[in-house]
């Protein structure tokens, strides 16, 4: 678009994650400085979420774009133009981007196969069950579909063009270490000194607490910090992945990379999370991210390697648009995995360069200090969840990653009465872990000490918030004549008795009066009075004391601090928050909201939140 063209068309269609606090940040800007310069919507803007799936916006926006194109060029009227919407390789007009836009989704006319696939699925769910069971009383699956999916022609995408040659040479017994395993720098090895349940047996999430010995790495934090750590995967799916692909036997076998002459994959690259010369079980247990869900580009490729005419079939349903909401039930939202496919579809035996092509890098787990380094010296402490997966059809029941693997680390240091847990801080035993700071942040307690503070954390979202108070604590104690600010956290969590995380520090810093306001939110307790029956979640409690909390924020600038959940909680406490602004000041709430970005934008308005 040009200055002295100011009736441009403009269309739009941003990616992005709302995990994130500016979601599809980039194609909002472009979309409203083109506006600026005079270009006019002729369709709607799209804004995809990676975080649910961007097929689920961007193929119906594509979908709908060439009727909208016709359109348009229809109502500008000159049939050159009109002509120049149709959506042929010929067209001259469209724009180059367009043209390659269409040529990403390729129209597969199974018509001719159709029958012969059904068929094949047909015949062989009859065998696997009763005779007397047909085809319309069985459920679909993953591995299987039912009309009229399973009858439909399919618009699946174009094949990925390969481009990595693998060659796998024997060891010749070389050792190998983790160096080198991450970008990340610097990286410190350090033990875990100790590791504490907070929460009961029968809670329905295990939370545990790490202490980690930092006295001999230089490793410095400050509270609201977070930090990485770098993980493996698990040694049993390595394992089975290895079984299924048929490289067991070559799992200590080198592994170096070469570009295929004759790709077609352009400005094609070696993967650089994939170390040249180490072996490929180092390979799969530290570089690759193997529990990542497979993109519909992924499973497509994978269809091209699977004998069976039925398991074809239906790999290419879970990846075609008319299967997307398969793709969703089965493939993510089921959080299935490469290991998953490959057991539920036995015929399909990829090459190891297709994986390399298509596994992303091991990315390491970020966690947020639980911790001051003026009340624990050298150590750094930190709060997580140990996640665990439902079981389901295809998905065996597994642990989270990291979580998982810290969790086997200390269960050790869990027990009573063993050599680990007398054995305290005795280096040459204790199981070490590999950690690296992160970026600096703004998360952290104001610099002027008579500033209030307002922490919103319920679950593990506590974690920063007991490095403040620990933190404020000592510092109360070095200046007890010093001007210190209120101190209030909204605190949430299911059962008091199960899931209370720190709930003795807490009382003991309220006692001290280094927390003035302690509010907890019991979601899955009988309410007992009125106020806790309002009260569900921290978001209800922050509603409950609107009046306090707008003093604090538009009179006394206050800082609010939010820790833990983005899809939900995150997105509820902004809520609350606009609607106790818009309450107290007697503004709207567009107006609300700016405020709101304005805190943001003074850095008194700061989110630690994750997925």
């Amino acid at each position: 678009m040009t200055r002295h063209s100011p009736l441009t068309s403009l269309l739009t269609c941003g990616l992005g994650d709302s995990e994130y606090t500016y979601f599809c940040n980039g194609g909002k800007v472009i979309d409203k400085r083109l506006q600026e310069l005079g270009a006019r919507h002729f369709y709607d803007t799209g804004h995809a979420d990676d975080c649910v799936g961007l097929e689920l916006v961007v193929e119906p926006w594509i979908a709908g774009l060439w009727t909208a194109l016709t359109k348009h060029f229809k109502s500008s009227g000159g049939q050159e133009e009109m002509n120049g919407a149709l959506p042929s390789a010929s067209n001259t007009l469209l724009k180059p981007e367009m043209l390659h836009m269409e040529s990403q989704i390729e129209l597969l006319r199974l018509d001719d196969s159709r029958g012969r696939d059904s068929e094949v699925l047909e015949q062989g769910e009859v065998n696997r069950s009763d005779s007397s069971t047909s085809v319309k009383e069985l459920e679909p699956s993953l591995v299987r579909s039912i009309p009229p999916l399973s009858q439909a022609s399919l618009s699946i995408p174009a094949l990925p063009p390969e481009y990595l040659q693998v060659h796998l040479r024997e060891s010749l017994g070389q050792e190998e270490s983790q160096e080198s395993v991450t970008s990340l720098d610097p990286v410190f090895q350090v033990p875990i000194s100790k590791a504490i349940q907070l929460t009961a047996d029968d809670a329905i999430k295990t939370t545990l607490l790490l202490e980690l010995d930092i006295s001999t790495t230089g490793f410095s934090y400050q509270p609201g910090d977070a930090f990485n750590v770098i993980c493996p995967n698990s040694d049993s799916e390595v394992h089975s992945l290895l079984q299924r692909l048929q490289l067991a036997d070559q799992r200590e076998h080198r592994v170096f990379l070469e570009i295929k002459a004759d790709t077609k994959k352009k400005g094609a690259v070696l993967p650089q999370h994939v170390p040249e010369g180490r072996s490929l079980q180092f390979i799969l247990t530290w570089c690759l991210e193997i529990r990542s869900i497979p993109k519909k580009a992924f499973v497509r490729a994978l269809a091209d390697y699977t004998s069976d005419s039925a398991e074809k079939r239906r790999l290419q349903e879970l990846c075609s648009k008319q299967g997307a909401s398969d793709y969703a039930l089965y493939v993510r939202d089921a959080a299935a995995c490469l290991l998953d496919l490959l057991l539920a579809f036995p015929s399909c035996h990829p090459p190891l360069g297709l994986l390399l092509e298509h596994l992303p890098k091991l990315q390491p787990r970020p966690y947020s200090c639980a911790s001051s380094g003026l009340c624990h010296p050298d150590k750094l402490r930190f709060v997580f969840n140990i996640v665990e997966f439902p079981k389901s059809e295809a998905v065996v029941l597994r642990r989270g990653v990291c979580t998982g693997w810290l969790a086997t680390l200390a269960d050790p240091l869990l027990q009573p009465n063993t050599e680990a847990s007398q054995a305290d801080n005795r280096e040459d035993w204790a199981p070490k872990v590999s950690i690296s700071p992160r970026a600096v942040n703004s998360f952290h307690l104001p610099s002027d000490h008579s500033a209030p503070v307002i922490m919103v954390g319920p679950g593990t979202g506590i974690a920063p918030f007991i490095g403040f108070l620990q933190h404020r604590e000592k510092l109360q104690e070095q200046h007890p004549d010093g001007s210190f600010g209120a101190m209030w956290l909204f605190f949430g969590c299911r059962h008091k008795d199960r899931d209370y995380l720190f709930r003795e520090e807490l009382q003991h810093f309220l006692a001290r009066g280094i927390l003035t306001h302690l509010k907890v939110s019991f979601s899955r307790e009988t309410p007992v009075g009125e106020a806790a029956a309002l009260a569900k979640y921290v978001q209800d409690n922050l509603q409950l004391h609107s009046q306090e909390l707008a003093r604090l924020l538009l009179e006394e600038d206050g800082c609010i601090y939010v820790c833990g959940d983005a899809k939900n909680m995150a997105k509820d406490v902004n809520d609350a928050l606009a609607e106790i602004i818009s309450r107290e000041a007697g503004v709207d709430k567009l107006e609300a909201m700016k405020t709101l970005a304005t805190l943001k934008e003074e850095k008194r308005y700061l989110q630690d939140i994750w997925s």
